[in-house]
């Protein structure tokens, strides 16, 4: 990755820039703070995920399916189906309910095999060790975003900024602090999304090396070359296809992730292939190197995909295991059987929120509720975990968003398109939300939008860079710029602060919990 040249400051900086300058200024200090500001943001997310990590203990939500399955997958190799009274005995660590008969699961294995690790490591009744795993992997997609702001704004400053609004955004918190399967899938998406960003890097420059030395090479009086070379060796695509396969054996919904991102790096080889004048450059990109890119993609994507269902290959007692005698024909049929389950999948709950809600943020999901608490100072306590975001960051990144939107259909229209920085966040959110809106009738929830939360964030920091101003911007609206994003963030991390202990179950005053429902919806 290529890493920002020093800063040097306009002739009149504000204080901002020369901080900046002077951090930067510095080759020792430069590399000090290279290391220290992502390891300063990824430890922040670990303290508020890890701290406390074990309360409720008691099974939450969703994961009484996969906590058990993850278990099961441990001891048996498959999802077993398990007695009555399990939610009940398994934080006591007795797992006597579980049964070696296959369970029906509609979920591909690996984020549960991910569960399974913390809890192969503390023990089944260990609440704590249920969601280890998800925390740790959550922590880490606050690097992953540091990175990925990097490598879009070439500031350490607003790569910082990045990684800390994740850390501290609630929705980020909670999803971390659950044994559910989003927080895996959010980390493998966006780890596949850092790896097509760095093979494009790595890919483009070695395009016009290529393109170059072939025209150097061809005699003045050769035909004209209608196409350019065809790149195989491209280890980030391969390693993005990994990636987005392991998403998708955490969830399905993954695939949209591998279908977006594997379009956008077709849409960016024909461009470069344009700017390097190659006369066919489309059908060159597509039907010349796209069927390369699908193969280093798409390959190692299903190699990944299977490799995640060894257990139920390798062992008999899977659900519907003998459906026939080629085990991947019998894979084959389970997944028809999963895949009918999901498009059809239409059934009240007092929580869903169809994908149209989700920009507006109306129906959170209430994750855990102890009407009855003590330890709150009051006699009407209260203690929940709900699924809200920090509002001031979901509101402004989904601004963010339109605005960027408009940046580049305006782009569009007076043909000046604009560039990677103000676009690929957009990507993220075509892969990560726009799917679901294709789905209106399937019973979906506002806690699936985790995936969307790092886009939106990216969206959120650029346009927080446009508005802190250029160097080349007067000294006054540089100011005011870097000034207005300073006293966002701040409010930014008290209102975090506000909505942590409804994030973490801590018991509060009925009252109190009351204030920070600022939606009906909310309740």
């Amino acid at each position: 990755m290529t890493l920002p040249a020093p800063l040097t400051p306009p002739a009149a900086a504000t204080r901002w820039e020369r901080l900046a300058a002077w951090g930067a200024g510095n080759p020792a200090r430069a590399r000090a703070l290279g290391w220290l500001a992502p390891l300063f943001v990824t430890l922040l997310a670990a303290a508020l995920r890890l701290t406390n990590l074990a309360h409720p203990h008691e099974i939450m939500f969703d994961e009484t399916y996969y906590v058990k399955d993850a278990w099961s997958l441990w001891n048996l190799g498959y999802e077993g189906k398990w007695g009555d009274g399990a939610d009940e005995q398994l934080p006591r660590g007795d797992d006597s309910a579980m049964q070696t008969t296959g369970s029906y699961v509609v979920h591909p294995p690996l984020g549960k095999w991910i569960i399974a690790l913390g809890m192969a490591l503390m023990g089944p009744g260990s609440s704590a060790g249920w969601r280890l795993a998800t925390a740790i992997l959550g922590s880490l997609t606050v690097l992953v975003i540091y990175l990925i702001a990097l490598h879009l704004t070439r500031s350490r400053v607003f790569a910082t900024i990045a990684g800390g609004l994740l850390a501290i955004d609630g929705l980020g918190i909670v999803m971390s602090r659950i044994a559910l399967l989003d927080g895996a899938l959010t980390f493998f998406i966006l780890l596949g999304f850092l790896f097509v960003l760095l093979d494009r890097d790595r890919s483009l420059p070695l395009l016009d090396a290529r393109t170059t030395a072939q025209r150097r090479s061809d005699a003045e009086d050769a035909p004209l070359r209608l196409v350019g070379p065809v790149l195989w060796s491209r280890p980030w695509l391969i390693a993005a296809g990994a990636t987005l396969g392991a998403a998708s054996a955490v969830k399905w919904s993954g695939l949209y992730a591998l279908a977006v991102f594997g379009l956008y790096a077709v849409i960016t080889d024909a461009l470069a292939r344009r700017r390097a004048r190659i006369p066919l450059w489309p059908s060159d990109a597509v039907l010349r190197q796209g069927p390369v890119s699908f193969l280093l993609m798409v390959g190692p994507a299903m190699i990944t995909y299977l490799v995640s269902w060894t257990g139920w290959l390798v062992t008999p007692g899977g659900y519907d295991r003998g459906a026939d005698a080629n085990p991947l024909i019998a894979l084959w049929k389970y997944h028809e059987s999963m895949y009918g389950f999901h498009i059809g999948l239409s059934s009240p709950h007092a929580y869903a929120s169809p994908a149209w809600q989700w920009p507006l943020l109306l129906r959170p999901t209430a994750i855990w509720v102890d009407s009855d608490p003590v330890g709150c100072g009051t006699d009407h306590c209260i203690a929940v975990v709900t699924s809200v975001p920090n509002p001031l960051i979901w509101y402004g990144g989904v601004a963010a968003a339109l605005y960027l939107l408009y940046r580049f259909v305006r782009g569009l229209i007076e043909r000046r398109p604009v560039g990677p920085m103000h676009t690929i966040a957009l990507v993220g959110l075509i892969a990560t939300y726009v799917p679901w809106l294709l789905v209106p009738s399937r019973t979906i929830f506002q806690f699936y939008t985790i995936v969307m939360v790092p886009f939106l964030i990216l969206a959120l920091v650029v346009t927080l860079r446009e508005l802190a101003g250029r160097p080349s911007d007067p000294l006054h609206r540089r100011t005011a710029g870097q000034r207005t994003v300073a006293v966002y963030l701040v409010v930014v991390v008290l209102v975090s602060a506000f909505f942590y202990p409804v994030w973490t179950g801590t018991s509060v005053p009925y009252p109190l919990w009351l204030i920070h429902n600022w939606l009906p919806g909310w309740i």
